[in-house]
């Protein structure tokens, strides 16, 4: 618990108040002797090649001889890929109680749209942009805020506690807002700053986990961003219907200091350039030798701002217009997407007006998504398991990355299933009717996303971040926009038809995991970049 307790936010801080005092590493006690490095993890092909380290600017720099500072040798410790199986629990526990009281900020506020769309003099639809915003935030914010993740003197674990504390300030100035254009901005910030945990959350889980075992915490934590916003009406509605629809914001307030106080104490560091630059600066600042250097710090060096903007901002766009099979899965896990936020609109016609429930009551049927969520995480636990863990072999070629996909296949008919379920079910049957077919919905979400989201940083290793921030702008942006175009869709053509429309387009939808299993080496094969 020391370590972690070290390497969290909180002692970080405290070693740079008091260094070397308290909370110290090997390299600071007396009598530290610096171990020869391990030379083999030097520029290895390993099962993964994100782990190896590149030698191309090792020689010199600036006509200086360097040493390379890596780990200390195949078992070191602080290696998060060598963390105990606890302590990787631990942390992505961690990761995923901040993603959840990010995801559940987007659809906290949907059981409030009616009641705060009152209180400020707006019809409904209007009303619906503090969904709209706070998604489109999150969007928008990995293209500026993934960026800084990856530099190693920032690191991971800073990002998210600077930005969580943001985020926590701005729930509570949501909270006291008086006026309809401060909420609206409020809540697009409160968005892009909660958006690092929806981002780099997967980066976080790869520092820790090879690549056979990534698949279990990556589909855990895929269950919390999935569930979440499912799951955020049943938590808000009781209480927005009894305590006013401030008390929505006042919830979040609750989560995300909760979060703040647990992350800020024991959060540690898991990106491996940082770890290693940190241990370099302790080795300078032990021997005074400034040729002791991290392979970052060498390879950052190298790049020019303009590069990084570059990265973090243009190439996710370039890579959403000129890549077949980034389009392909933005459009899909889009669609997805822009249909769960849908539900926010119908549930409450369905459940509150065709049935006569209760606010609160009404926002009870999420939990079958939830239910569905959590069956469609372990199938897909299992898959791998079964196909993808034990035949894994280190000493066998890598294998490709469409072997992470036939879970899709299963997903591909539970979407469409689910929508016209509840279209046709939805206030003609028994309510029990339309209440189970949000089980299909979150099964096929969970075996939809996780198998993308999987493939793309394997398809595109060197642009990962950049896929994946792809990804989430453009699934965001549809998902922003359809609380606002769900209000005339559900109010022109009514649930039944209005869900059938949604059912058709998945159902066009249902090629992409086959054709992407099959033709996926031949598009990578023709791709500039992909692997």
């Amino acid at each position: 618990m020391r370590d972690v307790v070290r390497d969290s936010y909180f002692g970080h801080l405290v070693r740079l108040v008091y260094r070397p005092h308290y909370l110290r590493y090997a390299e600071e006690e007396d009598g530290f002797v610096i171990p020869k490095f391990d030379q083999a993890m030097i520029g290895e092909a390993k099962d993964d090649p994100r782990e190896s380290i590149h030698t191309d600017s090792l020689p010199s720099v600036r006509g200086v001889d360097l040493h390379l500072v890596t780990w200390y040798g195949p078992r070191d410790n602080e290696n998060p890929r060598n963390w105990t199986l606890g302590k990787k629990c631990y942390v992505t526990f961690l990761i995923m109680i901040l993603t959840t009281t990010v995801y559940i900020g987007s659809a906290i506020y949907s059981p409030a749209v009616g009641e705060a769309s009152e209180y400020f003099g707006v019809s409904t639809t209007v009303g619906s942009l503090g969904i709209s915003l706070f998604v489109a935030g999150y969007g928008v914010g990995p293209l500026f805020l993934s960026g800084p993740t990856e530099v190693p003197a920032i690191g991971r674990t800073s990002i998210y506690i600077i930005t969580l504390f943001i985020f926590f300030i701005l729930n509570i100035l949501t909270a006291l807002v008086t006026n309809f254009s401060g909420f609206c901005i409020l809540r697009f910030l409160a968005g892009f700053m909660g958006s690092p945990a929806l981002a780099t959350a997967g980066a976080s889980l790869d520092d820790m986990f090879p690549a056979h075992k990534l698949a279990y915490s990556m589909g855990f934590w895929g269950l919390a961003a999935e569930a979440a916003p499912a799951m955020a009406p049943i938590i808000s509605g009781f209480v927005v219907e009894h305590h006013g629809w401030r008390w929505a914001f006042w919830e979040m307030v609750i989560m995300s200091g909760f979060s703040l106080i647990i992350l800020f104490f024991t959060l540690p560091e898991t990106s491996p350039d940082t770890i290693l630059l940190r241990r370099a600066q302790r080795i300078r600042q032990k021997n005074g030798n400034l040729h002791f250097q991290s392979q970052s710090e060498i390879t950052h060096a190298a790049l020019s701002y303009r590069q990084i903007i570059v990265d973090s901002l243009l190439r996710p766009i370039a890579l959403t217009c000129t890549e077949p099979i980034i389009i392909a899965i933005n459009l899909y896990t889009g669609l997805v997407y822009a249909t769960l936020y849908s539900f926010f609109e119908s549930f409450p016609l369905v459940y509150e007006q065709g049935y006569g429930w209760s606010l609160g009551t009404s926002t009870l049927p999420f939990a079958a998504l939830f239910v569905g969520s959590f069956t469609g995480w372990v199938i897909y636990c299992y898959w791998n398991w079964r196909w993808v863990d034990q035949p894994h072999d280190p000493s066998a070629p890598r294998p490709l990355p469409e072997t992470r996909l036939p879970t899709a296949f299963i997903g591909a008919f539970c979407f469409p299933t689910c929508v016209l379920w509840f279209a046709w079910t939805a206030i003609r049957c028994h309510w029990i009717a339309p209440v189970l077919s949000g089980i299909p919905f979150g099964m096929g979400s969970t075996l939809i996303f996780n198998p993308f989201l999987t493939y793309l940083p394997y398809a595109y290793p060197q642009y990962a971040a950049s896929a994946l921030a792809s990804n989430d702008f453009f699934r965001s942006m549809m998902g922003a926009g359809m609380p606002i175009a769900a209000h005339p869709l559900f109010g022109n053509l009514g649930v039944a038809w209005g869900n059938t429309i949604i059912g058709l387009l998945s159902v066009a939808m249902i090629p992409i995991p086959f054709v992407l299993y099959r033709a996926g080496p031949w598009l990578r094969k023709k791709s500039k970049i992909a692997l």
